[in-house]
């Protein structure tokens, strides 16, 4: 196995607000006591270190250091701005180099977590736990069990920012000699055996779910430990990991092999007995797609289907979110990010929100029209006039658009969940606390007005917030505005049926109600009609979900929907090796400085220098740790 030094000394690990709040559940460990006899010479100090390795998962929940945000395609801040030095930024002006990397989860920098400290630590706890005294045996076995799995994420997440890492199942004694401090990295199906072996061992005492959601939401359990698996066996079957020629002289200085470059279909097959697996388990613990309840609040039934939409994410599981099987263990972290997203409810003096983070024409255009066929698809809908602008004058827009008002063409007419993720120019802002009827704001963007631009730094550029991570409960109200803070889901129950309808279009030769039916169940919650149905009536392409090449596509693009702004495009444009084909094209929105609807509503390019090339699908190691260890192979082209 390979072994890394393990440092007399513990680090010491902070968690302001970790699951209930600062303090409550881990506090740093005094001054003095940060030895091994001291770290588990009683349960409340061992808990403190359960909890510090709890702390090293990477936070979804991070704007602009998590590399699944601002860095991607699909969420836009202005890049373009002297001051603007964000990592998520500097990513997507494609900064990123060998030297100094940006997000480094190798060893720490540029807002990244240095996972290898998380990796040890976590070994440090699995060999010194047995030391406890006070601690009951049933306690340990589950926290045991909770670290195997925290050991397994973080190499999993280090697997899919770099491809082949060393296995680091134990730590080194200090007085271990050079050779054995020179780690090589190992090949990927190798690591991805380790990290489903671990995960399996993990399940041996993790509680099915959480029964208290309230103090120990976050904290894994073996459903989660399930769905994780899933989802690594997705990963080592999806082209980036399964048979890629570009890997095909990747070696080690000792020359082995650390890419399969043979394509293995029976990767797919058990990654779908694993999410079969996740599923089962899921449904025996009750959840279920989100539906928002009004209790008393009086609303239509299209504004209910946007608060349910939004609430898949938004709603915490201690409101009855049973959709949310994951969310990290940093209870509500969500407020910075919220915050970015947010418009400007009143003056700028008390904006209520910075407004500063969108997203991009390109996403507005990938929702569906009405009969959930893509806009470029749909026999009925006018794409070649999809920039021009219309007055609302009909009754179908009444709860998306403010009758009366002018606004884009492209924004007549979408599905439910373009307007329930979205909010645009003359488009209605859904809110529990807001006035007048059905609890909505109208979004005036313009230049000078109330949600557009007031000087260079609150803005948005492309004319589309992202109302998605805006959770419904926060004030819009100009004299108190409050952030109700919640945790976006790293895995929700339709993110699994999702890499179902995935895995099983890829078992087999064409497509069938195996893989149409988790589909539909998504599309349905969403109130469009099956695929099948859907283009055999509405599309120019009808054929389109008979086919295993045609349903592929349909599958990509209903998880870069349903999971939009969730951290998940990114991660799956990578694994499909698509990044090339979308990372690169221009980020464009509306003309953000007009004041006219004439003017506003003319498509600007904004970024369009982005170089996602064939390197950019592993994150390159610093060249510091390949000087430092001569057995690690730098990633190709770095």
């Amino acid at each position: 196995m390979k072994k890394i030094i393990k440092s007399i000394k513990i680090s010491v690990l902070v968690c302001c607000g970790f699951f209930a709040g600062c303090a409550d559940w881990l506090d740093i460990v005094p001054d003095g006591v940060a030895t091994l006899d001291n770290a588990f010479s009683n349960r409340i100090n061992a808990e403190r270190f359960l909890f510090g390795c709890y702390n090293m998962i990477p936070n979804q929940n991070d704007p602009f250091n998590y590399p699944g945000n601002v860095g991607s395609d699909d969420i836009l801040w202005n890049m373009t701005l002297p001051q603007n030095t964000r990592n998520g930024s500097r990513i997507a002006r494609g900064e990123q180099n060998a030297t100094d990397p940006i997000q480094d989860y190798w060893d720490g920098r540029n807002g990244g977590r240095e996972l290898w400290v998380g990796i040890r630590d976590c070994n440090i706890f699995l060999e010194n736990i047995h030391r406890v005294p006070d601690l009951p045996e049933w306690e340990r076995l589950r926290w045991i069990s909770e670290v195997k799995f925290i050991k397994a994420y973080l190499h999993f997440f280090l697997l899919k920012m770099y491809g082949p890492i060393p296995i680091v199942d134990v730590n080194l004694s200090i007085n271990a000699p050079p050779e054995e401090v020179r780690v090589f990295r190992d090949p990927v199906d190798e690591v991805v055996e380790f990290i489903v072996n671990l995960l399996d061992e993990s399940m041996a005492y993790l509680p099915p779910m959480i029964y208290d959601t309230f103090t120990e939401q976050g904290r894994v359990t073996e459903l989660i430990a399930r769905s994780v698996k899933a989802k690594v066996l997705v990963w080592a079957a999806s082209p980036l990991f399964n048979g890629n020629p570009d890997y095909a002289n990747f070696t080690d200085r000792r020359g082995r092999h650390l890419f399969s470059t043979t394509y293995d279909n029976t990767k797919w097959e058990k990654a779908l007995k694993a999410v079969d697996e996740a599923i089962e388990m899921a449904y025996e613990n009750g959840h279920q797609l989100f539906d928002f309840t009004p209790g008393a609040i009086l609303m239509s039934e299209t504004t209910r289907l946007k608060y349910t939409l939004r609430g898949a994410v938004s709603e915490r599981p201690v409101n009855f979110n049973q959709e949310v099987i994951w969310a990290h263990p940093a209870r509500n972290e969500t407020n910075n990010f919220q915050n970015f997203v947010t418009p400007k409810w009143a003056s700028f003096n008390n904006p209520g929100g910075i407004g500063e983070v969108g997203t991009t024409l390109k996403m507005a255009e990938l929702y569906y029209t009405t009969r959930g066929i893509p806009i470029d698809e749909d026999i009925f809908w006018n794409y070649a006039e999809r920039f021009e602008v219309r007055r609302d004058t009909g009754n179908f827009h009444q709860y998306y658009i403010r009758s009366g008002e002018i606004t884009a063409h492209l924004n007549f007419y979408r599905e439910p969940r373009f307007y329930a993720f979205l909010g645009f120019d003359r488009g209605l802002f859904e809110s529990l606390t807001a006035p007048g009827a059905d609890g909505s704001v109208m979004i005036e963007a313009r230049s000078g007005q109330v949600h557009g631009v007031i000087n260079n730094n609150n803005h948005i550029m492309s004319g589309y917030f992202i109302k998605k991570l805006v959770s419904p409960r926060s004030s819009v109200t100009a004299n108190s505005p409050q952030t109700w803070r919640f945790t976006i889901p790293n895995i929700r129950l339709a993110d699994l049926y999702l890499l179902r309808a995935e895995a099983a279009n890829e078992v087999q030769d064409t497509p069938n109600n195996e893989v149409w039916y988790w589909i539909d169940i998504i599309r349905e919650r969403a109130g469009l009609e099956g695929v099948v149905d859907s283009w055999a009536r509405y599309s120019n392409m009808p054929g389109k979900p008979l086919s295993k090449e045609g349903m592929r596509e349909i599958i990509k693009r209903e998880r870069n929907i349903e999971l939009s702004f969730e951290g998940q495009r990114f991660f799956d444009l990578r694994r499909w090796k698509d990044a090339m084909k979308y990372l690169n094209q221009p980020m464009q929105g509306w003309d953000y400085q007009a004041t006219s609807q004439e003017e506003y509503y003319r498509v600007r390019t904004y970024f369009n220098s982005r170089n996602f090339s064939t390197r950019d699908y592993l994150w390159p190691i610093r060249s510091h740790a390949i000087i430092r260890n001569i057995n690690l192979e730098q990633n190709p082209g770095w």
